[in-house]
């Protein structure tokens, strides 16, 4: 039983979102709570199944095959759909077909999910949670909302996309030229959520950001881009190249001053280097330029004295003006102390203390370091102790113990 339970637990963090949306594609008669509750079943299944029979050769072929017999078997009841081909599905709940449907379809379900009669952050919400498979604090993180604020987005996309039928379909090779903005996104919060995870165990989930590079790699490589794919390319292999350096052997989070840097991926940084130069030269400049150029700037510096932190405040600066947002600002006021202007990055992060970054840990970790710095030791500790009680995560309440000796 523990060895199904496991398959199955894998399996729906997974492909759970994926077949919910491979079932709305299936057939525009399903909304999206219909197609979250027949995969749901399927999942059931599979573990009451499977614990007699034994774990498939494909298990996710058989809860996807599962999965659709069960909406064949909603629309005959509801008698809203007539499969000319319904042969072909027979309620055989142990087949399983020859390959896994999803392989070939991800990159066409994140542009279906990005249906223009749905809000920005309604597309944005069901991609991750559908497309990326993030769940909770992982999403509420990701956007900067409450998850009940999540909760709420979910409810209103899931009755627009009921009662105005939306039919969440391949795009026209027109339309995946007009949603690409809103994909970049979505990528680039996939990374991001990997780079620091907002739940589960792991503080990093390299797993999302090798989804996100591989998802940006898939638009260059099938030409559905343009200069913002490539420089959202680079900024992601700049900021992957890094990632086997944050941890210690043993698990502890290291900041950027500490890191080993000749353990940075120095194949990622040349790759990424090639695409931001490509990106010059694709298009207009866009906040993926700034961001990678700033990357570009950390991962060349021979050292953190060595950093060019004037030139990284000055795109900060630029960013910001044309891409107002907390996280980005709180990296500004941390690049402006250490370019030497303190009293303006404190007076950045007190300011970010009066928006919904306050209930954040890197927040109060960042102030109470900074602090720590200046010898200011009751702010200090009063910044990594609220930084502590807003982690989850083992490395990070590590992190700020070491900080409070």
């Amino acid at each position: 039983m523990k060895e199904e339970q496991q398959a199955v637990d894998k399996l729906y963090k997974s492909h759970f979102g994926k077949m919910v949306t491979a079932m709305l594609q299936f057939s525009r008669d399903l909304d999206l709570g219909t197609a979250e509750d027949l995969v749901q079943d399927a999942f059931y299944s599979a573990l009451s199944t499977w614990t007699h029979t034994g774990i498939p050769d494909n298990p996710a072929g058989w809860v996807y095959k599962v999965s659709r017999n069960n909406a064949l078997n909603f629309l005959k009841r509801n008698r809203s759909f007539k499969n000319p081909f319904e042969d072909e599905y027979a309620n055989d709940e142990g087949a399983e077909p020859n390959e896994d449907p999803f392989d070939d379809r991800k990159m066409y379900l994140l542009f279906a999910c990005a249906h223009p009669r749905l809000s920005s952050k309604m597309q944005v919400v069901i991609t991750l949670k559908y497309v990326a498979n993030l769940r909770g604090e992982s999403l509420a993180r990701a956007l900067g909302i409450t998850v009940d604020g999540i909760d709420k987005v979910l409810l209103r996309a899931k009755n627009l996309i009921r009662m105005e039928n939306i039919f969440l379909k391949e795009p026209t090779p027109q339309q995946l030229k007009t949603r690409l903005p809103i994909v970049h996104k979505i990528i680039y919060l996939i990374f991001n959520e990997g780079y620091r995870a907002g739940s589960g165990k792991d503080i990093i989930r390299e797993d999302l950001c090798e989804e996100g590079l591989i998802m940006t790699k898939s638009l260059l490589d099938n030409h559905i881009c343009n200069g913002d794919t490539a420089a959202l390319y680079s900024l992601l292999l700049f900021n992957a190249a890094r990632l086997g350096a944050r941890l210690t052997m043993s698990g502890e989070l290291l900041d950027l001053d500490e890191q080993d840097r000749t353990l940075w991926d120095s194949d990622l940084i040349a790759l990424g280097h090639y695409y931001f130069s490509q990106s010059q030269v694709m298009g207009e400049i866009s906040s993926y330029h700034y961001e990678a150029a700033i990357a570009y700037l950390h991962t060349h510096a021979i050292s953190f004295a060595a950093t060019d932190w004037a030139t990284i405040t000055q795109l900060y600066s630029k960013l910001l003006h044309g891409n107002p947002n907390p996280f980005i600002s709180l990296n500004y006021a941390i690049a402006l102390y250490h370019d030497g202007q303190k009293l303006s990055a404190f007076a950045v992060l007190e300011g970010l203390c009066k928006t919904f970054l306050e209930q954040y840990y890197l927040l109060h970790a960042a102030l109470g370091k900074l602090y720590l710095l200046e010898g200011e030791y009751d702010k200090s500790n009063f910044h990594l102790n609220k930084a502590l009680s807003l982690t989850s995560f083992q490395a990070e309440k590590d992190y700020v113990k070491k900080m409070l000796g």
